[in-house]
């Protein structure tokens, strides 16, 4: 019995074992299923809170709501895992565009985003509308969450701290926001990450180092932020990297060489636009795989690394817009996929950057970012042969030789810049082969030979051979069937960049080419410039195939500066029906005859028609006022007789008229007071009669009015001292009478000289305010460009004029009897600065020269500073011979004590200068500074100043290798003190004055660190700013923004002076108006074809004319406004010498 109960004990025992255990699994999967049930209902209301947090003015999360149990994984942009936990919330935003066809896809979104992320662009947005707010932080609490995409809305503020704690986090995108802040150092924590793409935000701060923790990162965007620091060399240990893309920042440093020890995946690497200095890592070589490197827009030295050669996938190189030198590596010719080939480029590509995010941080670029590259020798046809090569751009490169004959196939080449560089011999035949070719630009080389008729230039867009020496006569082209033209507004592909580069490169060069100056703006443009040859012959053709007419095409033909003979080429208007527009410059040539009196009908839409410089007779024809297109009528410098035609009255869209420089006779139309768009009139130089018409003072837009040198009469219309534009007036040398209106800024004496009949303004003066504006590249723009045209005529002297001059008189005596006072009561002065203790008469010494230097005897050896003894007198004080013993000579500069404050400092900042030694600046040998006296010791150089040897040698020859190396050794010195001085320094007063020469001719820099050291110059011939007018760099003298610039600026002006025989600001420019100099001067001659008259008496005769050339280009380039386009000092010295090896 008992055995019994005990085994229906365990029975129920077990039974009500099994009865808890079931009970249990009942309650855990209660418990789990309303877990889930409590996390899936969280993640909806994260969602819903999301929503009500943003603004969607369009809707696009108008499906997200609660009706009916709406499922949230069917949500727009949400996707979940079988359990309804979310796992992907992808929402990528656009703009109120149509679908397909937003804003990225034009023409100018091209030229802000040129080249920002190939392989990662968006060919399209998926949305019209976009979100906008603060990212909400309850994303944090979708903790299944993989991938957060939201790029191209409108997200603003910091990234919220919670989103680093999504520890499952594969993917965040959050491109093209406003998200600020700097990067959390708690990113590390995102270990799965593969993709973080933050681009094009304003995320500020370094890199933290705890990003190294997400070794499995496959796309690392950080492009278009505000990044500073370094680029962390742990980037080189993302093995599964892809796509690296941190251009658009600001970091600066050296590209750490660890990116290429592990880089066998990297397929894009984007560092542009940045100030990375130092080289191009060699290791970048590894990375096989790698199919994009751009590196444009940085600091970036040396040379191009070999080693690139190996990168048998890459596609594009652009390594412009550095300061690389050296030969091109004929290695490159091994990247057998290579398309797109940048080596320099003259548009950048960041330019419009600031104004597109409205961010001036995104556009403050250093000026040296904007240094151009510079090579030696030729492009090795290891290159020019690669079979897929479809875009070679080398312009402004310094390269030499012959432009390379192998092209390969050449069936896919494109576009070829090679313009502005130095080329030599004939352009190679093999282009003419090249039937995809539509940009071909070779000017500004040193080209000849004959243009062959093989050449497709009828198909090209742009075919550019100006400014060369090419002979012969334009034949008429053989061209076959035009291929189209690549689209400027091609769809943005992920990765297509020979697409992607020729249409920023179409863009830049229709909005660059002067086209839209002349009404062509909304059109397609095709330039074809010849001009600045010794083309021959009469014109017989014009180069444009009908597949390229189109009533959206403005065509540009230049010819001008050449040697075209025959009657006035009837055939530039055949094809004008065809055209939207019609650009025609054939100035400068020797086309005689007269103009076809049905010249208005020939071409309705002409733009542009400028004849000047020719031989072209007869009278203007009326026909001319049907031309209802002209903006541009240029007939000056001809033989032109008659009246000026009434009928250019009705010319509503002409803004430029010049018919100076001719024998045109009558009176001026009053109806010339109807073109209300008129900018520009110059009617000087001719035989006009009659009064200034008064309706004249109707053109409200014009800016420069030129009358002088005529035979007009009657009063000036008082009416033209209230054109508030007019800025350049002359009536001088005609008949003119009455009152001079009231306008002192525009009429002066100056303006009107020559008319003995008007009133207050007998006295001829020296001064002339007109200015002349002057034209770039002597074809399109700016044609108001005109030589001086006037001449002195000697006046007698009134009885009022006379009493003038005897009281002027009288004023200069009082003013003589000062200085000589003054320089009286000033012997006195040294005796009372050399006095004092002995504390304060130490002299410093950085050089042994073998002979004691002491206060006493430095004093002694120059007379007690004895006005006999002074050699030169600057801004920081004046320079004295010193015999410290018999044969021992020394320059003292003696310096204006109170010019500087602190004598601690000085001795500091001196010693600095003292340390400094090269060939080419004068040696500081000591010093010596107290409260009473401060002097620099130099050595002394017997050949003077550079400002005396130029002045002195049109008394003797003066050879061409002597130039040479005056020009050589200064540049030396400025490079040496701007590229190897720790740290650099800027001279800031580079004139002759301040270069002193031995007795050998070897050039001295002197001067230096001065200006930093003792502020600015303070003599009547400086500016406001350290240096001297004429000198000074135009951005330096309006901004007191100094930079190494500002020295190659002014290095450039001694440059001019050097090969001339002007003077910065020589006397002989004053006709041309105030503010011409010899920098004008110089674009004027070689814009003109005359570069011969640029140089000193004899040099052309005896120099070499190629050497004398490229020595005035170089000096030009050196004095542009555009901080750009001027070299380094390195870069100088580089095509000096190169000029010294090859062709002395």
């Amino acid at each position: 019995m008992r055995c019994l109960s005990t085994m229906r004990w365990r029975r129920f025992r077990d039974k009500t074992l099994v009865f808890v255990l079931l009970f249990d699994l009942f309650l855990v999967f209660s418990f789990v299923s309303a877990r889930d049930g409590n996390f899936v209902n969280s993640d909806k209301d994260v969602l819903l809170k999301f929503k009500s947090s943003v603004s969607d003015p369009l809707g696009i999360l108008s499906g997200w709501n609660n009706r009916g149990g709406s499922d949230h994984c069917s949500w727009f942009g949400v996707s979940c895992d079988s359990k309804s936990r979310v796992l992907s919330l992808n929402i990528t935003g656009g703009g109120s565009n149509s679908r397909g066809n937003t804003e990225a896809l034009s023409c100018s979104k091209y030229a802000q985003f040129p080249f920002y992320g190939f392989g990662i662009r968006r060919s399209y947005f998926e949305n019209d509308g976009k979100l906008k707010g603060k990212l909400s932080p309850l994303i944090g609490k979708l903790t299944e969450l993989r991938i957060l995409s939201l790029p191209f809305n409108d997200f603003n503020g910091e990234i919220p701290f919670e989103i680093w704690g999504l520890e499952k986090l594969e993917v965040l995108d959050l491109e093209g926001n406003s998200f600020t802040g700097i990067l959390s150092p708690e990113i590390g924590g995102l270990k799965r990450l593969r993709v973080l793409n933050l681009g094009l935000n304003k995320i500020a701060g370094a890199i933290p180092g705890s990003l190294s923790n997400c070794v499995g990162l496959e796309i690392l965007n950080l492009a278009g932020n505000q990044v500073n620091g370094t680029i962390p060399g742990f980037v080189g240990k993302f093995s599964n990297l892809r796509g690296l893309y941190l251009s658009i920042n600001q970091l600066g440093g050296s590209i750490p060489k660890e990116i290429g020890s592990n880089c066998g995946s990297l397929m894009h690497l984007d560092l542009s636009g940045n100030f990375l200095v130092g080289g191009i890592p060699g290791s970048l070589g590894n990375c096989r795989q790698l199919r994009s490197l751009l590196l444009f827009s940085n600091m970036l030295e040396d040379i191009i690394p070999p080693e690139l050669g190996k990168l048998e996938n890459l596609e594009v190189l652009d390594v412009s817009r550095n300061s690389l030198s050296g030969s091109i590596p004929a290695d490159l010719g091994r990247c057998m996929e290579l398309s797109v080939l940048i080596l320099s480029n003259m548009f950048d590509p960041l330019e419009s950057l600031e104004n597109l995010r409205g961010d001036s941080s995104f556009g403050l670029r250093s000026a040296s970012l904007d240094d151009f590259n510079y090579f030696q020798g030729v492009i090795p046809s290891e290159i020019t042969t690669l079979p897929k090569l479809r875009i070679v751009w080398v312009p402004r490169a310094t390269l030499e030789g012959e432009i390379p004959s192998e092209w390969g196939a050449c069936q896919n080449l494109e576009m070829v810049n090679l313009g502005q560089n130095l080329f030599t011999g004939e352009i190679p035949l093999v282009f003419g082969s090249c039937k995809s070719l539509h940009f071909l630009d070779l000017s500004s080389n040193k080209l000849t030979g004959k243009l062959n008729r093989k050449l497709r230039v009828p198909c090209m867009s742009v075919f550019d051979v100006s400014g060369n020496f090419l002979a012969g006569s334009i034949p008429i082209f053989n061209h076959g069937i035009c291929p189209p033209l690549p689209p400027m507004n091609a769809a943005a592909q992920p990765f297509n960049p020979s697409s992607t580069y020729s249409s920023f490169f179409a863009c830049k060069f229709q909005t660059g080419s002067l086209l839209p100056s002349f009404g062509a703006s909304g059109s397609f443009g095709i330039f074809h410039n010849f001009g600045g040859n010794n083309l021959t012959g009469p014109l017989l053709s014009l180069p444009i195939a009908p597949e390229r007419l189109g009533n959206r095409t403005s065509y540009a033909f230049l010819t001008g500066g050449n040697q075209l003979v025959g009657s006035f080429p009837r055939v530039l208007f055949e094809k004008c029906d065809g055209l939207n527009g019609m650009i025609a410059n054939v100035s400068d040539n020797q086309i005689s005859g007269p103009l076809p009196v049905e010249i208005g009908g020939m071409c309705r839409c002409l733009k542009l028609l400028d004849v000047s410089g020719n031989w072209i007779t007869g009278s203007v024809p009326q026909s001319f006022g049907d031309l209802q297109s002209l903006v541009t009528l240029d007939l000056s410098r001809n033989r032109l007789q008659g009246q000026i035609p009434v009928s250019l009255g009705r010319l509503k869209n002409l803004k430029y008229l010049s018919m100076a420089y001719n024998n045109l006779t009558g009176e001026i139309p009053s109806s010339l007071g109807q073109l209300s768009s008129l900018e520009v009139l110059k009617l000087s130089s001719n035989s006009l009669a009659g009064e200034i018409p008064e309706d004249l003072v109707n053109l409200t837009n014009l800016t420069v009015l030129l009358l002088n040198s005529n035979k007009l009469s009657g009063q000036i219309p008082s009416g033209l001292a209230n054109v508030t534009k007019l800025s350049t007036f002359n009536v001088s040398f005609n008949n003119l009478s009455g009152p001079v209106p009231l306008n002192e800024d525009l009429m002066n004496c100056s303006s009107v000289r020559g008319n003995p009949f008007l009133q207050s303004c007998h006295l001829f003066s020296l001064s002339q305010p007109s200015s002349d504006l002057q034209r770039r590249n002597g074809d399109l723009q700016n044609y108001e460009a005109s030589p001086p045209e006037s001449t002195n005529k000697s006046k007698g002297f009134n009885s009022i004029e006379i009493a003038s001059v005897a009281s002027a008189s009288a004023i200069v005596s009082v003013l003589l009897a000062l200085v000589v006072l003054f320089l009286y009561t000033r012997k006195c002065v040294p005796k009372s600065r050399v006095g004092g203790s002995e504390r304060r008469r130490e002299v410093t010494i950085f050089t042994d020269i073998g002979v004691p230097l002491t206060f006493e005897n430095v004093v002694q050896g120059t007379g007690c500073f004895n006005a006999s003894n002074c050699i030169g007198n600057g801004g920081f004080g004046a320079t004295y011979k010193a015999e410290i013993t018999p044969g021992n000579l020394v320059a003292i500069k003696r310096l204006s004590v109170g010019r500087f404050q602190g004598v601690q400092q000085f001795h500091a900042e001196i010693k600095t200068l003292g340390r400094m030694r090269h060939q080419n600046l004068v040696t500081l040998i000591g010093y010596h500074a107290s409260e009473t006296e401060m002097f620099l010791i130099y050595n002394y150089l017997p050949g003077g100043n550079l400002e005396k040897f130029i002045q002195e040698r049109s008394e003797r020859a003066v050879e061409w290798k002597i130039l040479h190396k005056i020009a050589l050794d200064i540049a030396r010195a400025l490079a040496y003190l701007h590229d190897e001085c720790v740290p650099r320094v800027l001279h800031r007063d580079v004139k002759p004055s301040n270069i002193l020469l031995d007795n050998d001719y070897n050039a001295y820099l002197s001067d230096f660190g001065l200006a930093r050291l003792l502020g600015t110059s303070e003599t009547h011939a400086t500016t406001g700013v350290a240096g001297t007018f004429g000198y000074v760099a135009p951005e330096y003298a309006m901004t007191c923004r100094v930079s190494d610039k500002a020295d190659v600026y002014s290095y450039g002006v001694v440059l001019l002076e050097l090969i001339s025989d002007k003077k910065a600001l020589d006397p002989s420019f004053s006709p041309y108006g105030n503010g011409f100099n010899i920098v004008g001067w110089a674009c004027m001659l070689l814009r003109q074809g005359r570069a011969k008259e640029f140089f000193t008496a004899g040099l052309w005769d005896s120099g070499p004319h190629d050497n004398l050339v490229e020595t005035l280009h170089l000096a030009v380039m050196c004095t542009v406004d555009s901080l750009s386009i001027r070299p380094t000092m390195k870069q100088v010295v580089q095509r000096l010498k190169q000029l010294q090896h090859v062709r002395l």
